[in-house]
């Protein structure tokens, strides 16, 4: 307001007739607090620790320092692996993720990870096949080939369950799954894993 009449310039409050009312109606003085709808107390500073963890962490990266993660989710590619992480990661959760590639090898340092909760993500053949369809024609792609070739990706979802099994890894189905279920379900992983430990 002082700068308004420094230079001359009307100035009308907009917000004086809703914060009055706001304070008649509510029995309460307004503490003229910026910023109070977010505090940034420990809670919130964990929450962007695990965020940043996480976009660091995403699609394989940084694997020298995945086993810092307290949760690793592991599968083909488009299973909402980088999502549910980021989603994972705003609940605080330090979320990795490591795709599955066909014809090779795991990462060791996703075999060798042993403090992290892994978790394999799968889909139906015919969603995955969809969903990758769907992917390729947004980024004006239209060729076909074993990525979205229906044989090939039932080869691909089979070789990634075994290794789940193989490597005794809880796994969720995410054919029908929202990104919220996803995460409720790998956040009841990491608590059962939790109680059993202790």
């Amino acid at each position: 307001m002082s700068r308004c009449k420094d230079i001359d310039v009307r100035c009308i409050d907009v917000l004086e007739g809703p914060v009055t009312a706001l304070r008649q109606f509510l029995g309460k003085a307004e503490t003229h607090k910026v910023g109070r709808q977010h505090e940034v107390d420990a809670r919130y500073l964990d929450r962007i620790e695990a965020l940043n963890f996480t976009i660091a962490h995403d699609d394989g990266q940084s694997l020298d320092s995945i086993s810092e993660a307290e949760v690793i989710l592991t599968g083909a590619s488009r299973t909402s692996k980088t999502p549910t992480c980021v989603y994972l990661a705003i609940r605080g959760i330090r979320a990795a993720n490591v795709p599955l590639v066909p014809r090779l090898a795991p990462p060791l340092q996703l075999l060798n990870a042993k403090k992290p909760l892994i978790v394999g993500l799968w889909v139906s053949p015919d969603r995955l096949v969809q969903v990758r369809r769907n992917r390729l024609t947004s980024m004006g792609e239209s060729r076909d080939s074993d990525y979205v070739e229906l044989e090939a990706v039932r080869a691909e979802i089979a070789a990634t369950r075994q290794l789940f099994e193989n490597q005794d890894w809880p796994m969720i189905d995410v054919s029908r799954r929202s990104i919220e279920e996803t995460a409720a379900a790998v956040m009841n992983l990491l608590a059962e894993r939790k109680e059993a430990i202790w």
